[in-house]
């Protein structure tokens, strides 16, 4: 029996830290993504001021250009501000990973001020929930295909979280509990921490398969 035990012990520390490595190698993709994205702005602006500096002296051109850079301005996708700043710092590192892994993103939230769910545990479901949107897209051989979708919001007195995703693979259920054929000790991990953070506030989840499509709804006591 206790040689059971100090087996079974080992299995779920050598899980754990699998998880916890997972994790840290998921934050380095993320800043190391933000490095990216940033290092591309220094040269775009780089090249505008070079691209001004020769038109000095001809105000018709200077002008031309600078209502150019004006309009490509308005299409850049703007970081999200859903109205807190913790959401707002894993919401926009998770979805800036995701759009360079090149799938197509879809998000809208708004997240009141004052909440009864710790910051901390919504930035968990929230983080776990788009690990597992992106390690779904990434099993799909068609890239094109690849898509997340996120709603955050207030509903009947709630807090509303909604994410879908296109999926990759065979997906079968074992209880209420939903799997895929190469399913990670992360995945696994994850999809229990947002379950027992919902039970936590007396919340709840719902997962939906459908055709290729995979849907995850989370409601949260206000």
């Amino acid at each position: 029996m206790g040689l059971m035990n100090a087996l079974f012990g080992r299995m779920i520390d050598r899980r754990i830290a699998e998880y916890q490595n997972d994790l840290i190698t998921k934050h380095c993709d993320e800043v190391q993504n933000i490095y990216k994205t940033m290092r591309g702005w220094r040269h775009d602006y780089h090249n505008h001021i070079q691209a001004l500096l020769a038109l000095v002296g001809n105000e018709e051109k200077t002008r031309e250009y600078l209502l150019r850079l004006n309009d490509d301005l308005t299409t850049v996708d703007t970081v999200l501000k859903t109205g807190n700043v913790m959401v707002d710092a894993i919401l926009n590192s998770k979805l800036s990973l995701i759009k360079s892994r090149q799938i197509a993103v879809n998000a809208k939230a708004v997240v009141p001020a004052r909440l009864q769910v710790s910051e901390i545990d919504l930035c968990v479901i929230i983080g776990n929930l788009l690990d597992n949107a992106m390690e779904a897209c990434l099993k799909q051989e068609e890239e094109s295909g690849r898509f997340i979708r996120v709603f955050i919001g207030v509903m009947k007195g709630q807090l509303y979280l909604s994410v879908t995703n296109s999926a990759g693979g065979e997906i079968r259920k074992e209880g209420k509990r939903y799997l895929s054929t190469k399913d990670s000790p992360s995945h696994g991990f994850g999809l229990m921490r947002v379950d027992r953070i919902a039970e936590k506030y007396d919340g709840y989840v719902n997962r939906q398969h459908e055709a290729g499509v995979f849907a995850t709804e989370v409601l949260l006591p206000l």
